[in-house]
């Protein structure tokens, strides 16, 4: 386990799934947790909650201020927060395009751009939680599927912009296939026979699993830069 003493770690999408296993990690770890979510009274009691509708870039800005006031630094921040819906090109709707477009491109990149100012340039880490659908488009990848490959760009453009800048921020993200959260539960709604037939096919990652992975990226040395790491259920097929 990562030795985190002192370290003030902020998680979007902290009160559920992948974000609740990182923060117990984090927390288990001796940092210090500031979790962004639409409901903080569900986050775990350790962690400082800061409510966030990550849609509305006025309750990030307040996010912000609030984070400011709490920490006069931020050692890591992680981009968790996602949204995964099943929803077509040929005949998907524009309302669920827009949701997951804003939470998982806009809000992820608008996030990393004010993280900046609270992280260290010679130590500070930004996390995004990204998919194996950012790799390669499923049969069922519809809309999504380019939500997360726009992940990969912002994660790889802001590395890139960071350096030219002459910046030590390491920038990297953690591509997950299958993880049995409620967010799957999410992205198989009508499809729930499906779904319980993928689970009794494999054993699927666990929110543990990727939360182990961004605490091997937070604990590496900082000689070493990690672009992406991308694990899947050693029995799912693709």
């Amino acid at each position: 386990m990562a030795q985190l003493e002192g370290k003030t770690v902020v998680i979007t999408g902290a009160s559920s799934g992948i974000g609740a296993a990182i923060s117990a990690q984090c927390l288990d770890a001796g940092a210090q947790v500031i979790g962004l979510c639409r409901r903080s009274d569900t986050l775990d009691s350790r962690v400082r909650g800061i409510s966030c509708d990550l849609r509305d870039q006025a309750s990030i800005d307040d996010a912000m201020a609030q984070i400011e006031s709490a920490s006069a630094r931020v050692d890591v921040w992680v981009n968790n927060a996602g949204v995964a819906k099943l929803s077509k090109i040929t005949d998907g709707a524009l309302e669920d395009w827009d949701t997951m477009w804003s939470v998982n491109v806009r809000a992820l990149a608008y996030c990393s751009q004010a993280a900046l100012k609270f992280l260290s340039p010679e130590s500070g880490q930004i996390i995004n939680v990204s998919s194996m659908s950012g790799h390669r488009v499923p049969p069922t990848g519809g809309f999504y599927a380019p939500t997360k490959f726009a992940v990969r760009g912002i994660t790889d453009a802001l590395r890139s912009e960071l350096r030219a800048a002459g910046s030590r921020i390491r920038v990297a993200s953690v591509s997950p296939g299958f993880v049995d959260t409620p967010l799957l539960d999410e992205y198989f709604q009508g499809r729930e026979e499906q779904l319980a037939e993928a689970k009794a096919s494999m054993q699927m990652l666990g929110a543990e699993d990727v939360a182990n992975c961004v605490l091997h990226i937070i604990n590496s040395p900082m000689h070493v830069d990690i672009g992406d790491i991308q694990l899947r259920s050693s029995d799912q097929k693709a």
